[in-house]
């Protein structure tokens, strides 16, 4: 009897502490929130970002003068919006050039290969010719006996990736570009390749970031063309010996690396701050238009769209272009995120949310809160904004955010999501074929609607992310 008056007591507490943050969005908030999404559906501002981005920069490689050049001109165009506080905030990085590549197959019936050195991979110091070895997985190039692999190139292929349309199909695959050349070079070999991570099939290779170990990217390693990996698989399994040739002059150097941070201030309490997220760097092939360009037009869009409404929300709107999210670095700082956090010290406390857009400009379709937050009146009231548009709730709560905002994430501030549609995403993503074409102004604009929707309730509300978490946390404990 006593244990059932204690989970009773418990459980009463445990639902007052969940109700007593979810603060009711009155109609006013709600019906402004709905009148700037409509308004943000027919902005021009998002595709004019993009358009400028993609067309005066070009590739914006991490730590590049591309990248600097376009940070400067961001922040000129912040201003012109009528952004405050805009400032740039720069940081040491470690940059890397591509410079010239190539490979191919040689012997008696010799083809070239399509492929991209993978980021901050050495160059090979000359040419490497060596013969080949596949592995269908990572594990099973871990398990390879010690030194098997000297004088060796180690493949591994693994199939490819999973098309979803959350994404979910890119984990399994790039963990193999990250740990791949160190796996290989434990083993012995002079080269590591790999088949792109990609949900497509054209002959265009996905290049990305691969992983220090001990402060350096221990052998030059690559990402073939989905085709060209199909080839190089299939004269294996025909039992043909395959040699390659290799040979790149890719090279590190000192630079910086830059975020760029503009505030629309709230009008009663502005050190209450929202951040609104995405990066200004891009891979070199293409223009780095859906990554990550998109994201900050619709991020900038959103904030403009509120500010346009005629009424400042209460508290502060942050759009934040990270800088060098791409590209790992001898020490783990954070890049851009880890900045923006050591630059804002304990103001932290007063971060009450967070979001990243950092997966191209196809259309949101679903909104992952905070924990906590789940069925909640604020939850309740996105949804009337979002619904009519096309975005539902999902009951799966937001932990992480993205790589721009995760150290925030990391430090207690909750964050959202928007789930956009990743379908043909990584068709594109870390190619050539990331360009500006490839957009479709449509669903540009109802990213920047769900954002700007979603955003004016939590900027014009005293809801509480942080005490939902608490709350929720506590209901759990005391089930």
């Amino acid at each position: 009897m006593r244990l059932s008056v204690r989970l009773l007591a418990a459980s009463a507490l445990a639902l007052t502490l969940v109700a007593a943050p979810a603060m009711a969005q009155d109609a006013a908030t709600i019906g402004r929130a709905e009148t700037i999404r409509d308004a943000a559906l027919n902005q021009n501002i998002a595709l004019d970002y993009i358009t400028q981005l993609t067309t005066r920069f070009g590739p914006r490689p991490a730590g590049s003068k591309a990248e600097q050049d376009a940070s400067a001109w961001a922040a000129d165009y912040m201003r012109a919006q009528g952004f405050q506080n805009v400032r740039i905030e720069q940081f040491p990085l470690v940059g890397w050039e591509r410079g010239e590549e190539s490979g191919s197959i040689v012997g008696a019936r010799p083809q070239r290969l399509v492929l991209a050195a993978l980021g901050h991979s050495p160059g090979t110091n000359g040419v490497i010719e060596a013969e080949v070895v596949r592995f269908d997985s990572l594990e099973a190039l871990n398990a390879a006996p010690a030194g098997s692999l000297a004088g060796k190139i180690a493949y591994v292929d693994a199939g490819q990736m999973v098309r979803m349309q959350d994404g979910s199909g890119y984990g399994p695959l790039t963990r193999i570009r990250g740990a791949g050349p160190a796996a290989a070079a434990a083993k012995g070999a002079v080269a590591f390749i790999m088949r792109s991570v990609g949900s497509d099939e054209h002959r265009m290779p996905h290049t990305g970031t691969t992983r220090y170990v001990d402060g350096v990217v221990p052998l030059p390693g690559f990402a073939l063309a989905a085709p060209d990996a199909d080839t190089v698989s299939r004269l294996i399994a025909m039992g043909e010996t395959v040699r390659l040739r290799l040979s790149s002059t890719a090279h590190t150097y000192q630079t910086v690396s830059q975020n760029v941070i503009g505030d629309i201030p709230g009008r009663s309490r502005p050190d209450e701050i929202i951040v609104l997220g995405s990066h200004m760097d891009s891979w070199d092939l293409g223009t780095g238009a859906i990554d990550d360009g998109a994201g900050g037009a619709i991020t900038l869009a959103a904030a403009k769209a509120i500010r346009d409404s005629g009424r400042r929300p209460a508290r502060t709107v942050r759009v934040v272009l990270y800088g060098s999210e791409e590209v790992a670095q001898p020490t783990d700082t954070g890049n851009g995120g880890g900045a923006y956090l050591r630059g804002i010290g304990t103001a932290v406390e007063q971060h009450i949310l967070a979001g990243e857009s950092d997966f191209g400009a196809d259309r949101v379709y679903a909104l992952q809160l905070p924990p906590g937050a789940q069925g909640s009146e604020f939850a309740r009231a996105a949804a009337r904004v979002l619904y009519p548009i096309g975005v539902l709730a999902s009951s799966t709560p937001e932990l992480s955010g993205g790589a721009d905002i995760g150290p925030l994430a990391a430090s207690g501030v909750p964050v959202f999501g928007l789930n956009q549609d990743g379908t043909r995403y990584f068709d594109l993503h870390h190619t050539a074929d990331d360009t500006l074409d490839k957009i479709d102004p449509a669903q540009l604009s109802q990213n920047v609607a769900a954002w700007a929707g979603l955003i004016w309730l939590v900027a014009d509300s005293d809801v509480d992310f942080r005490a939902m978490r608490t709350a929720a946390e506590a209901a759990s404990a005391g089930r």
